[in-house]
């Protein structure tokens, strides 16, 4: 683990540097505050930090409370140890209320040191545990399970924010209901497992065609969403999105299986509400199923 040790005097910082690197800690050594935070500012910043209480340029107990300022300080933590001459419980209290993990006074005895940095090594692999659970689960809370795609809660919140945008004037929103033809006969003939791989692959091609910006997520079961900002209602998009799916058979377990995608679509206008878009491309896909499947069908303007 990387540590930081800012101390402007120099005899010092020699002092520290020899003696973390002899306990093997890689160490980067700053001799003045501005330093300090040129270090700890950068993206890939060390996780223990000893800072010196007066240095010049800024001071420790600035450099801390940068820190703890910065907008990833609970993602990347900083493990903050005052090195401090001063006695004076007030300044020492000041010090920990700035946002420093502890203090060790000069001069410091080795294996104190020692004990406080092992103390911090610890502190930063839970916070790092905490930080790896929340964000799995605030993928799981955003993300569909099987296929990895937006989920419908999240799917909705996001075209939510798009189409307050296109009701400014900045272009429109495409929304497509998508629902793979005949799905329930390739679970029972199949089986349930080679449903899901199904699915799985049908996301691939679709991923494969969409741009970067467009909003795609599993809607339920065997339907889809996909939503595409443009300044111009064309079907052209989504007819490759259909013909992705229906180009080639899904090869599952050696099986070829035929699968074909209806869709409808819906426009957007300045006044257009998130449900009543929905409630329209629902209608075109069911006429798109009625006029014989794997076929995209458009909702007549509102």
């Amino acid at each position: 683990m990387r540590v930081l040790v800012a101390e402007d005097d120099a005899t010092s910082r020699l002092v520290l540097e020899t003696t973390l690197r002899k306990r093997g800690y890689e160490v980067v050594s700053a001799e003045d505050g501005e330093m300090a935070w040129g270090y700890l500012s950068g993206e890939d910043h060390p996780r223990l930090a000893l800072l010196d209480w007066m240095m010049p340029g800024l001071s420790g107990l600035e450099v801390c409370k940068k820190i703890r300022q910065r907008s990833d300080a609970d993602e990347r933590y900083v493990y903050i140890v005052f090195l401090t001459g001063k006695g004076d419980i007030k300044e020492v209290l000041a010090g920990l209320e700035a946002g420093a993990d502890d203090y060790i006074k000069k001069p410091f005895n080795v294996d104190e040191l020692e004990l406080r940095l092992r103390a911090g090594k610890r502190i930063i692999e839970l916070q790092d545990q905490l930080v790896e659970a929340k964000q799995l689960l605030r993928h799981q809370a955003e993300y569909d399970a099987l296929t990895g795609i937006l989920n419908r809660g999240a799917l909705l919140k996001r075209v939510e924010v798009e189409l307050a945008r296109a009701s400014r004037g900045e272009g429109c929103l495409g929304v497509a209901m998508m629902d793979l033809d005949h799905f329930k006969n390739v679970n029972d003939t199949h089986g349930h497992q080679a449903g899901d791989e199904v699915l799985r692959e049908a996301v691939r091609r679709i991923l494969g065609v969409v741009r970067p910006y467009d909003i795609f997520g599993r809607y339920g079961g065997e339907e889809f969403l996909l939503v595409i900002p443009t300044n111009a209602a064309t079907t052209v998009p989504f007819e490759r999105v259909r013909s992705a799916i229906a180009e080639r058979q899904f090869a599952i377990d050696q099986i070829e299986i035929p699968v074909t995608l209806s869709i409808g679509v819906a426009w957007s206008d300045p006044n257009s509400k998130l449900e009543e878009l929905l409630g329209r491309a629902d209608a075109a896909l069911y006429q798109a199923k009625e006029n014989g499947r794997n076929r995209v069908e458009e909702a007549p303007p509102s």
